[in-house]
């Protein structure tokens, strides 16, 4: 019998004498570079459309009608093209476009930040004429331009990629910079009055291939040559987008994005590129503090140390474990999680958790599980979560994409508008506490129920209001899990390694052990010494109350941070760690994957990582971890933790990264739930955070201080109507036994009846008014 051949499904292209395969509707560009022949270009990007601005990317083809130039980032490749990328007249071309480009470019390279890794100065060099027969007056603008308060603008070195107006657009969807004049006038320029104020305005600089772009934190800290470099992943956020940590003279001057296809494309948002000057701050912590009468000075590791072990030592042996008790680690590196649980676990110390009752309980990550990629090419993806575009930037980037230019449904369920809105499928708006319900009863509607009946549903769940308990989230899950089995689920937590700090055991391991327990019964006076890792419960965990009475009791405080924080302020003895670029570890993104976190630097000081700080503990309180080095660290927990196995060969964890083994799947309960229907006089509190806050990391950076809002209590204009106040008006907040007096911002994006206040502003204090143990939070508003 004879075989019957399979049908081709590329398409055979020649370049440059080399056949190389190619998709079929691939771009000749594409065919050039998978053949080895690089094509000089400047506007095209392979995360963007393509749209053949500079011309420079001109090849030479022989086709049917005979041989023809053609621009490649614009041309499909067909069977049996012959391309030359070096012939006579696609060198001529070339070498003319970029004399034209060049024309009216400043020859300032000596004094331009883009000097040394500049594509046009690249290309002038390798395909350029060599001299140029202009020697007319080149055009002169004003410059630079501040465009918004994180980059400048030099039009005169600008080429008209069209790649920032094209990322603004596409894939930000913030089109806040355009071209504007026509012909030899036309320019790139924000419009009036209105700044770039995008939160990935940082990816135009990067994009940009000339200097006409130029990010203010970078501005004039380095020259390229100057630059080290290592690969490694941000931990700004959960979503864990690969970068690249660039230092000069041991000081971290800039972080690039990696185009990764499993999670950011290249992609980072403004505060995961920008907040590295939080690391250079001179208000880090670079040697031990101990209290001494009444004020922390300056210590010694050895003294420091024997201060934290004779705390414990006295508490264990008088009360017994169970009276000390740790929060956060979520800040750190899996290994510096894994060694604080090992310490837990020799000491007995069972009240631990990694989440500061902002989260979701550690359940959720049992669930059938999905990937960023996996939920991108989702046909349903219902949203349980908070604006994403304010808590996890690059997620809501991937998501809108796979909405916009993919086949992707969004269902978002939300008491307000959020980022996704304008891209969704169905908005739901809902009250505060009545997620359930109306999940339910939105699943039963029949034209959601033959959408959901494709298959291939992905639920984004996440902690949507800091002012409800998260069980109506998790019920929401359970009602869409219910409905449709084989779906799954992506956990989205703020916090960075949350996920691996649950996998390597900094989670309860009793029903008392998280947050609000832990802090609960230090109020009650059970709870004599709380360790913090990384951790400010006194700005982050959302009943401040709760928080007040637990610090008043406590006797005492052990933290580790790199800031005196809030927190720290109470502590007895602080330790400082290294920061993010000053040691080695791996990290856990939201969806499981494990990747490589790099040390770029020395550490500030005599700081030192976390899991070292934790076996030097050890051996003062007489145990010993079992390790004495980051390998052996790294080793004992691939080894331990079955999760965290596919990460025990170090080439795992670069680049893209692994997905760990999740846990056996649970069954979260469907059953009916929702709050108490409000009264009418009454507003629903909506508590949730947006991008730039009074975090260490924004608060530290100078470039990001000044961009964290004041806080203000956002109502719908029939609201603000029905109250006779107007934008700006102070008005009395008042729920559960306490009020603060905030300012009115007219927002039609929240739900009538809902009051959206963002968390951790300048200014008063929403968190005054939230109680962990009132499932929802309903507010009188008055006029002050």
């Amino acid at each position: 019998m004879t075989d019957i051949a399979a049908p081709k499904t590329t398409v055979s292209v020649t370049v440059d004498g080399r056949t190389v395969e190619a998709k079929p509707g691939e771009l000749l560009i594409n065919a050039c570079e998978h053949a080895g022949s690089f094509v000089p270009h400047f506007c095209y990007h392979p995360r963007m459309s393509s749209v053949g601005m500079c011309r420079q990317c001109i090849v030479e083809v022989d086709g049917p009608r005979g041989k023809a130039l053609v621009v490649s980032c614009m041309t499909p490749v067909a069977e049996g093209q012959v391309v030359s990328t070096t012939s006579e007249p696609a060198k001529r071309a070339q070498e003319g476009v970029l004399e034209l480009l060049l024309a009216n470019h400043p020859l300032d390279c000596p004094v331009c930040d883009k000097g040394g890794e500049c594509p046009l100065q690249d290309q002038a060099f390798s395909h350029g004429p060599g001299e140029s027969r202009y020697v007319e007056e080149k055009r002169h603008y004003e410059k630079p331009i501040p465009i918004s308060d994180l980059v400048f603008l030099d039009r005169e070195r600008c080429i008209l990629c069209d790649r920032c107006t094209r990322f603004a657009s596409e894939v930000a969807g913030d089109p806040l910079i355009t071209f504007t004049s026509r012909g030899n006038d036309t320019q790139i320029m924000t419009f009036p009055d209105e700044p770039f104020s995008s939160y990935f305005s940082g990816n135009t600089v990067q994009i940009c291939p000339v200097g006409a772009l130029t990010a203010s934190p970078y501005r004039f800290k380095a020259r390229p040559w100057d630059l080290e470099q290592v690969e490694s992943t941000c931990t700004t956020c959960s979503v864990g987008c690969r970068t690249v940590v660039q230092s000069s003279r041991d000081e971290l001057v800039r972080y690039q994005g990696v185009d990764i296809e499993s999670v950011n494309w290249g992609w980072l948002c403004d505060r995961g590129r920008f907040n590295f000057e939080s690391v250079n701050s001179k208000n880090r912590v670079n040697a031990p503090l101990v209290r001494k009468d009444g004020a922390l000075v300056d210590a010694t590791w050895s003294s420091a140390l024997d201060a934290a072990g004779r705390i414990l030592r006295t508490i264990i042996n008088d009360k017994g474990p169970s009276a000390v008790a740790i929060i956060g680690g979520a800040r750190g590196s899996n290994e510096d999680a894994f060694a604080w649980a090992t310490l837990a676990d020799l000491l007995g110390i069972n009240a631990r958790d990694a989440q500061l009752a902002d989260g979701l309980p550690a359940e959720v990550f049992a669930l059938p599980q999905a990937t960023i990629a996996e939920t991108c090419v989702s046909s349903t993806v219902i949203l349980l979560a908070p604006d994403l575009k304010e808590e996890l930037p690059v997620l809501y980037l991937r998501l809108r994409d796979a909405a916009e230019k993919r086949k992707t449904r969004i269902i978002e369920v939300s008491p307000r508008a959020t980022g996704l809105t304008d891209y969704a499928w169905k908005s739901i708006r809902h009250d505060p506490g009545d997620q359930p319900r109306v999940v339910r009863e939105l699943i039963a509607m029949p034209e959601v129920a033959a959408q959901l009946a494709l298959g291939n549903v992905t639920v984004v769940v996440g902690r949507g209001n800091l002012a409800e308990s998260p069980e109506f989230a998790l019920l929401a899950t359970g009602a869409v899990l219910h409905a449709v089995p084989e779906a799954r689920v992506l956990p989205v937590v703020r916090r960075g390694n949350v996920r691996g700090a649950i996998a390597a055991g900094l989670t309860p391991r009793q029903a008392d052990g998280d947050t609000n327990s832990i802090l609960a019964a230090a109020a009650a006076g059970k709870v004599e010494c709380l360790i913090l890792l990384g951790a400010d419960p006194v700005v982050d965990v959302p009943d401040a109350d709760l928080v007040r009475r637990a610090f008043a009791s406590v006797k005492h405080i052990i933290a580790v941070d790199t800031f005196v924080t809030e927190s720290a302020r109470h502590a007895e003895v602080l330790l400082p760690a290294a920061a993010y670029g000053e040691k080695v570890g791996t990290t856990t993104n939201c969806e499981g994957r494990v990747s490589d976190v790099a040390q770029k630097i020395t550490t500030a000081g005599t700081a030192r990582p976390d899991w070292m700080i934790a076996a030097e503990l050890a051996l003062e309180l007489g145990v010993d971890l079992g390790y004495s080095s980051y390998t052996e660290l790294h080793d004992a927990m691939t080894t331990t933790v079955a999760a965290f196995a596919p990460a025990a060969v170090a080439k795992a964890v670069r680049h893209e990264g692994v997905v760990v083994a999740h846990p056996a799947p649970v069954r979260i309960t469907a059953a009916a739930s929702s709050a108490a229907p409000r009264l009418t006089h009454h507003f629903r509190l909506l508590v949730s955070r947006v991008l730039y806050d009074r975090a260490v990391s924004t608060s530290e950076s100078p470039s990001l201080a000044p961009l964290a809002r004041d806080s203000g209590v956002h109502l719908h204009s029939s609201d603000a109507q029905r109250l006779a106040v107007r934008e700006g008006s102070d008005v009395r907040v008042a729920a559960n036994g306490s009020a603060i007096v905030l300012p009115v911002v007219i927002d039609d994006a929240v739900s009538r009846g809902v009051a959206f206040v963002p968390f951790n502003q300048h200014g008063s204090d929403i968190r005054q008014l939230i109680r962990h143990d009132v499932a929802v939070t309903d507010a009188v508003i008055e006029v002050v």
